[in-house]
């Protein structure tokens, strides 16, 4: 699929904001005052920042509020509500902790859960989708999931699960890659199952349907070489993960920390833009790009 700007950095940096959030709200760490309003600042930037970052990516954006409607069948709808509750039970725990020096536990640890509720939501509007084999699959919200508590621990200074956190995220990255090369391939999709002419001899397009481009082209239609993809999977593997953890494993230092963050969010927004080029959506069968 074509890479949309708005859509990469919604995705990256609302799951970060949303993972900062869920460390918050577990009382990890657990700051008062002026130090809470910073951390919370922070989160809230992230993550409406990438909700309205999404926005852009919309068709008619005055009709937003309409998502809200559809809860029983749109991951869509799901992730609206589930943003919203997030955002509004953190905002009043985060008030209780800037200021009246109080952390009411079970507030923050509903609303913790609903921010990583958020990112699993929106995994899902990928995950649902059949026609992208190479996201229909369960290491989608593995993916976005550990990214997201991985980066949220990070951004929220406990070094130690960040470590750990972000070595588990680089092998679920990895294996995302590896496996997701393979699922076009094992969906078993071919211009022969799509026009159901498999019986009579192998199909192929007589000509090109189109001339020049269209819409199906531009969205759903993006081919990146293999050099390239493998360059950029080796650059993003080495900014989110090794970088990051050879940062955090010398003496700590507020200088490396804030390195290690920007190799992190440097990765994690190379990765995902690799998430939406590498997409194979089976339109590309018709126009004999896959």
């Amino acid at each position: 699929m074509h890479p949309a700007p708005s859509v990469i950095f919604f995705s990256v940096f609302s799951g970060l904001g949303f993972g900062l959030l869920f460390w918050l709200g577990l009382g990890w760490p657990s700051p008062t005052g002026v130090v809470a309003f910073v951390f919370f600042a922070i989160a809230y930037l992230l993550a409406v920042g990438g909700l309205i970052a999404s926005t852009f990516h919309l068709g008619r954006p005055e009709r937003a509020l309409k998502a809200f409607s559809q809860w029983k069948t749109s991951w869509l709808s799901r992730e609206a509500i589930c943003a919203v509750a997030a955002l509004l039970l953190m905002a009043v725990y985060g008030g209780g902790a800037v200021f009246l020096d109080q952390h009411w536990r079970v507030i923050g640890v509903l609303g913790g859960v609903l921010s990583l509720g958020t990112v699993f939501t929106t995994s899902m509007i990928y995950t649902q989708l059949k026609t992208i084999p190479r996201w229909h699959s369960p290491l989608t919200p593995l993916n976005f999931l550990s990214l997201s508590i991985a980066g949220g621990a990070l951004l929220a200074g406990q070094v130690t699960w960040a470590l750990w956190l972000i070595v588990i995220a680089g092998g679920i990255q990895l294996a995302t890659w590896i496996i997701g090369d393979t699922r076009f391939a094992a969906s078993g999709t071919t211009l022969a199952t799509a026009t159901q002419l498999g019986q009579i001899g192998t199909v192929r397009a007589f000509e090109p349907p189109h001339t020049g481009t269209n819409y199906l082209l531009r969205e759903f239609v993006y081919v990146i070489g293999r050099k390239h993809a493998f360059k950029l999977r080796v650059i993003a593997l080495l900014l989110m993960t090794i970088l990051p953890v050879i940062l955090l494993l010398i003496p700590f230092s507020h200088a490396a920390g804030g390195l290690a963050v920007l190799a992190h969010v440097a990765g994690v927004l190379t990765a995902r833009w690799l998430f939406f080029a590498q997409a194979e959506h089976v339109v590309g069968l018709y126009y004999g790009k896959r």
